[in-house]
Formats: structure tokens, C-alpha cells, sequence
């Protein structure tokens, strides 16, 4: 097999790699400070759609990390860069935060409930069974569905909520239309991701804490993966998987020295 090429840029997940519920990981910075002071291309990434760039390099700010706005790639602008690809100027109805409905107003989109091109769905704080109604009778009507990532789940400090993926199966079952996810899995995001710094899969690593979404979408990316074990997949359950990451590390700090 022949060796792979040096790394020239990186792109990392967040939650689980650079921080742990509200809390940097230790050698989060100093990953992130050497990052920015090689001027290696890096992204960091997050399947969450809620927030616009410039709300997590705020967030991160707050703890303590610096992460330009420009590094930070959602599956929210990874879902806008599709459907601009797609179909330039389209309309959407959309059920989402912020995060989602800027960027598609950046894009150009005109949000609607009247015959949408598209219904779109991320993540909210609140799913309001109205908006999930209009959104089936939307797709009867003939928009078509797009979700921004398929997480079924997410964290909270009570325990676990319920995410897109298990709204869009929701939304599955009522109407029979499977939905396109952007977010990761989905090799999509990590190529637009690369596309937008200017970067080459042959050249690049993915850092993630999860098998299936993570090391999947950087494998299937082309990318040299980095699993970390300060996230939600653990040691014993990387042999359950029928692919293997690049390398197993015990934390963001052992890649330190990598870049």
C-alpha cells in the first residue's frame, strides 16, 4: 500500500474532540494554537445547526479557545452550499435556528411556506408539531425534503434529546420521502468543507470521537482519520465497526505534535 501523503490541513469535530459539555479538553488550545500559528488550512466542524459561525467562535471564545470565524464549518452552511448548488435562488420552508436560516439567507433563498422548492430541517430547541405538520402536507405537495444532519440525538445536561434524525423520521413515516442529509455522514460536508479552505483530501485529516459519523464521512472523504476517545465511541467499540480510522489516540493532545 502505498504511504500516504503528508498532512497540510486538518479539519477536527467539536464536541467530544475540542470540548466536553461546556468544558475544553485538555490540549484543545494548544492543538488550535499551532493550528493557527503553522497557517496549515483547518476547519473545525459540527453537525449542529443551531448556531451561525460567528455564535460559536463566540462560545468557544468564552472558553477559552480561538478559532477564526472563517475555520468553522456547520452542517448548516454545508447544507446552504447544496441547495445553492442544487438550485440557485430557490425558495425553502425551513425549521430551524439561526444557524440554518442565515445561511440560507446568504445564499440568496427566499424562506416560505407557499409551494417551497425544498423543505428544510435542523436542529431546534423547540420542534413545534404545527411546523412539522406543515412541513408533511409541504412534501405531499411535492417539496422536496432536506435534513441537515441525521443525529437522532443530542446532549443536554438532563440527558439525551431528541435531534433532526429522529424529527425527519418523524416527517419519514407520514409522508414515505426519505430525506438527503448534508451534514455528516454524508462525504458532502467534509468536500465542501475542504472546497471552501482550499484544501486536498489526499493532503487532509479528520479528528472525531465518533465511528459512525466522524471517521465514516472522513474515510469516505479521502481523508487520513483520527479517532479520539474523549467522545462518545469507546476503545472496545471501534472492533464493532467494519472500517478502522487512521489511528486510535487517547485525546486531542496527542496530535499536538502532528501538525
Amino acid at each position: 500500500m502505498a504511504d500516504r501523503k503528508p498532512i497540510e490541513s486538518w479539519l477536527t469535530d467539536m464536541d467530544g474532540v475540542l470540548i466536553h459539555e461546556g468544558i475544553p479538553i485538555p490540549g484543545a488550545d494548544a492543538f488550535l494554537k499551532k493550528l493557527r500559528e503553522s497557517g496549515r488550512p483547518f476547519l473545525v466542524l459540527t453537525n449542529n445547526s443551531i448556531y451561525t459561525p460567528r455564535d460559536l467562535h463566540a462560545r468557544l471564545n468564552r472558553m477559552g479557545l480561538e478559532v477564526p470565524i472563517e475555520n468553522i464549518w456547520t452542517s448548516a452552511l454545508a447544507t446552504a452550499q447544496f441547495l445553492d448548488d442544487q438550485r440557485p435562488g430557490g425558495t425553502a420552508y425551513v425549521i430551524g435556528e439561526a444557524g440554518l436560516t442565515t445561511a440560507l439567507h446568504d445564499i440568496g433563498y427566499i424562506l416560505t411556506d407557499h409551494e417551497p422548492d425544498y423543505v428544510v430541517l435542523g436542529e431546534t430547541r423547540t420542534y413545534s408539531f404545527e411546523a412539522m405538520t406543515k412541513a408533511v402536507r409541504l412534501i405531499n405537495d411535492g417539496a422536496r425534503f432536506i435534513c441537515t444532519n441525521p443525529d437522532e440525538t443530542g446532549p443536554s445536561t438532563e440527558g439525551p434529546l431528541p435531534a433532526t434524525g429522529a424529527v425527519a423520521a418523524l416527517i419519514t413515516k407520514a409522508t414515505g420521502k426519505q430525506p438527503y442529509f448534508a451534514g455528516k455522514p454524508n462525504p458532502l460536508m467534509m468536500r465542501t468543507g475542504l472546497n471552501a479552505i482550499g484544501a486536498h483530501s489526499e493532503t487532509s485529516a479528520m479528528i472525531g470521537d465518533r465511528m459512525d459519523t466522524d471517521v465514516l464521512a472522513g474515510m469516505e472523504a479521502g481523508m487520513q482519520t483520527f479517532l479520539v476517545l474523549t467522545g462518545l465511541t469507546r476503545p472496545e467499540q471501534v472492533e464493532n465497526f467494519p472500517y478502522r480510522p487512521s489511528k486510535v489516540v487517547d485525546s486531542i493532545a496527542d496530535l499536538v505534535d502532528r501538525i
